[in-house]
């Protein structure tokens, strides 16, 4: 019987075969999963792009326009609420919204320095928004993302009217100044509701946004 390592039937070249075999299909399987996972490369990087392009639009908005000005906060939250449904069309998946709203915070805190006391508001409403689109047929209904990116506009902004009362809770005056220029920015988002869905049936015209 010859044993020799030039044998193919010699057990360490047979365990040796196998082994190579094995490997392979956990490699395949792997690679397989990456490709064929919950969240694909492609939709990491719209969310991404998105939530950039999202914040450095509305700055650009405001120092054209003038942070306070009433035009300005009504084309800022178009701005910002047309990209968010859009966003949700482009990437329907659940989480969408919250890791949207994640990579917002991490860009604001880079280009400005700041917004990490948003983040609570802003989880928050994001996590209630995405219950609110499951609760009604989730990402394939186009009414479930329309009132989702709705109810997210209305929990985040009054979030953000609560942090401020704690803030400035002692300048009442204040307070009242922020919540009328919170309800005027609240306009633009709810023509960003319509106007992103425009944009939406514009996209899926051009084969970009699938139906």
């Amino acid at each position: 019987m010859d044993l020799s390592l030039d044998n193919p039937d010699h057990p360490e070249r047979v365990a040796y075969s196998h082994a190579s075999v094995e490997g392979g299909v956990l490699s395949t399987r792997l690679n397989s999963r990456l490709r064929h996972g919950y969240w694909e490369v492609r939709d990491l990087v719209t969310i991404g792009v998105l939530a950039a392009m999202t914040k450095v639009a509305s700055l650009l908005v405001a120092l054209v326009g003038g942070g306070m000005n009433p035009l300005t906060l009504v084309f800022k939250n178009l701005v910002f609420t047309s990209l968010l449904v859009v966003l949700l069309f482009k990437v329907p998946k659940s989480g969408s919204l919250i890791l949207f709203m994640v990579i917002n915070i991490l860009v604001t805190m880079l280009l400005m320095g700041s917004g990490f006391f948003l983040m609570p508001s802003m989880l928050l409403a994001g996590i209630i928004a995405e219950g609110v689109i499951l609760a009604l047929g989730g990402y394939q209904r186009t009414f479930g993302i329309i009132i989702g990116a709705a109810v997210y506009d209305v929990l985040f902004k009054t979030g953000s009217l609560a942090i401020s009362w704690v803030l400035i809770r002692e300048q009442p005056q204040l307070l009242w100044i922020s919540a009328i220029m919170v309800a005027i920015g609240y306009i633009g988002s709810l023509a960003g509701l319509v106007t992103g869905f425009l944009f939406v049936k514009e996209l899926r015209h051009a084969g970009i946004i699938r139906e």
